[in-house]
């Protein structure tokens, strides 16, 4: 324990968004993956987030943020985190398998229209990964946030990828929250 080791950690996390920052392709992708949401909240929809752990949490996290307001004042917006609901997550569990909890979710309150988020720093749990696919075939749009690891099956699916320049899951999940902060700033800024 050292304050070497903080600074390391503090300059790897500094060293991953400067990649992105710097990964002028992904911060495209994410300009439209903004005006995704935009288009779909102001059409009257909602967008959907799931994960598992920690993108789980950044699910409720987010979701939170567009329900309540981020940075501004305003009507609150469709978003629905599927991680919350317990008995639903348990129940799904129990009677289809872990693999369908989100998906079941998607089958009953998704629409044509809305957008669901897909959180995962592997890119590939399968419970997210079918959720993705469920959501297509309902003509939901599709986001990916994923990291920089090989074989995620998740960027294969989506309509949209993000993806964290990094292999480690701390900086991976600091580069979501980046990415989904910056996607609520600018929802928001477009609804004020």
């Amino acid at each position: 324990m050292s304050l070497e080791t903080i600074k390391a950690t503090f300059q790897a996390s500094i060293d991953t968004k400067q990649a992105l920052i710097n990964d002028t392709k992904s911060l495209e992708v994410l300009l439209k993956v903004a005006r995704l949401a935009s288009s779909a909240i102001k059409a009257g929809k909602k967008i959907m987030l799931c994960g598992n752990g920690g993108s789980a949490a950044d699910s409720q996290h987010i979701a939170a943020e567009f329900i309540g307001r981020f940075e501004k004042e305003r009507k609150s917006m469709a978003a629905i985190a599927l991680t919350t609901d317990t008995s639903a997550l348990t129940a799904i569990g129990n009677d289809y398998g872990y693999e369908e909890v989100f998906s079941r979710q998607i089958e009953g309150l998704g629409q044509s229209g809305d957008l669901l988020i897909g959180i995962s720093t592997s890119g590939n749990s399968k419970n997210v990964v079918r959720a993705l696919r469920v959501a297509k075939k309902k003509g939901i749009s599709t986001v990916a946030l994923v990291g920089d690891r090989p074989n995620g099956i998740m960027q294969t699916i989506a309509d949209y990828v993000l993806i964290a320049p990094s292999a480690n899951t701390a900086r991976i999940q600091e580069c979501h929250i980046l990415m989904m902060h910056t996607i609520c700033q600018l929802v928001e800024s477009a609804s004020v």
